[in-house]
């Protein structure tokens, strides 16, 4: 078995499906306009793709279990590829209407709730035969690849948008996660044995926080930094707006949030192994907190906003190599999936109700105050399930290795 290059297709289909994904937010909702002539349905999909994973503890649990090799988590891609050829299909034939975004919507949520945590779980129980850190080297380098397609696929996306119109881009974007599929067919490598048991006892979500501490402080702080994001995006969007600078402000924010990211994705192979991984964690969100605090005193300029949204960018990529790191070192088997799949649900809901209520909330307080608010609660939850007001036990993991694979890293915060 060829664990090198079962990495090395994993780590591709990270980049090559997320590249899809990201060109395809640009074109979408302009297909979406076009087709239907409707400005509501623009969104419909997206709303659609959240439901799946608000839902994902009742009707995932016992699927999760089963994605314990490649061929399973290709056959995940193939049915994602197909909820994405409804659009481009109903298109080509002049029949695209809201129940047509609805389904791609439900078909590829359903599909990305699934192979997102499968994938990192399968990443993870790869790289447990090769030594102590290295499962966490591996998932901060899928970190990066998700990452780079951040700066690489807006300008990749306005360029094919204006040469050969959006409807181009939703095709791409199936065949790239087609391609995703194939790799991951060339993956021979499969779970550990203990990951089989997923199939007849799935352990429920809940049950994995509350045997992991550590686990849940960190899912814990995931999820308020989930929920304040839309301080960040909608905050800044609203200010430029009352300033007289529309666009350009979350613009300035969102390029050095996007720069300062990856510059953070590219050294946390490196550190992420060598670092206590809770107080990373929490420190990464007392860093974040901090920059959305500070934001509203330096609109005036637009370099400055991308100086501080690149400090919190920079610290996020540690924070969530820390957070994977917890879950490979503390969990293996189905707690490892559940694990991973309750870390995406908690941060991936909080985005999505965040982004839903955010707006009535910005009007009621205004997007300062609420920059502020939003900045000081993560600033405290970093300070509150950190490790110093309360240590965490030391050493507790789901259970004890199979004598004949190396112990892992057991490092405490």
């Amino acid at each position: 078995m060829d664990t090198r290059r079962d990495i090395a297709a994993m780590l591709t289909t990270t980049f090559v499906t997320w590249l899809g994904q990201r060109t395809t937010a640009v074109a979408l909702p302009l297909v979406a306009l076009a087709e239907t002539g409707s400005a509501w349905t623009t969104g419909l999909v997206g709303g659609a793709v959240g439901l799946p994973m608000l839902t994902s503890a009742w009707w995932a649990r016992g699927l999760r279990q089963r994605l314990t090799t490649g061929r399973s988590l290709a056959g995940v891609l193939a049915i994602q590829v197909l909820g994405l050829l409804v659009i481009p299909v109903g298109a080509a034939v002049g029949t695209v209407g809201p129940l047509h975004l609805a389904a791609a919507g439900l078909v590829t949520g359903a599909a990305t709730t699934l192979s997102g945590p499968g994938q990192r779980a399968l990443l993870a129980d790869l790289c447990d035969g090769a030594g102590a850190g290295v499962a966490a080297r591996m998932l901060a380098w899928q970190d990066f690849a998700h990452r780079s397609t951040m700066i690489l696929a807006p300008p990749l996306a306005g360029w094919a948008v204006t040469v050969s119109g959006p409807l181009r881009l939703l095709w791409a974007e199936a065949a790239g996660v087609a391609l995703g599929a194939a790799l991951l067919l060339a993956v021979r490598g499969a779970a550990a044995p203990a990951a089989a048991e997923g199939a007849t006892g799935a352990p429920a979500l809940r049950h994995v926080l509350a045997r992991h501490p550590e686990v849940r402080r960190a899912v814990t702080m995931a999820g308020v930094g989930g929920l304040t994001w839309f301080a960040f995006t909608l905050g800044l969007a609203i200010l430029g707006a009352e300033t007289g600078r529309p666009g350009l402000l979350v613009s300035a924010g969102m390029t050095g949030y996007g720069a300062g990211s990856l510059a953070g994705a590219l050294v946390a192979p490196a550190l992420v192994p060598r670092l206590p991984p809770l107080g990373t964690m929490a420190a990464g969100w007392i860093l974040l907190g901090a920059t959305f605090a500070a934001l509203p005193a330096v609109t005036g300029s637009l370099p400055l906003i991308a100086v501080v949204a690149a400090v919190g960018g920079l610290a996020m990529p540690l924070g969530i190599g820390a957070v994977n790191r917890l879950i490979t070192t503390r969990t293996e088997g189905a707690e490892r999936r559940a694990a991973f799949a309750v870390e995406s649900l908690v941060h991936e809901g909080a985005v999505s109700i965040g982004l839903l209520g955010g707006g009535a909330v910005i009007g009621l307080a205004g997007a300062g105050p609420t920059l502020v608010v939003a900045g000081a609660a993560q600033v405290a939850v970093g300070l509150l399930a950190g490790p110093w007001l309360l240590p965490p036990p030391k050493g507790i993991r789901a259970a004890a290795p199979p004598p004949d694979r190396p112990v892992r890293d057991r490092v405490a915060a």
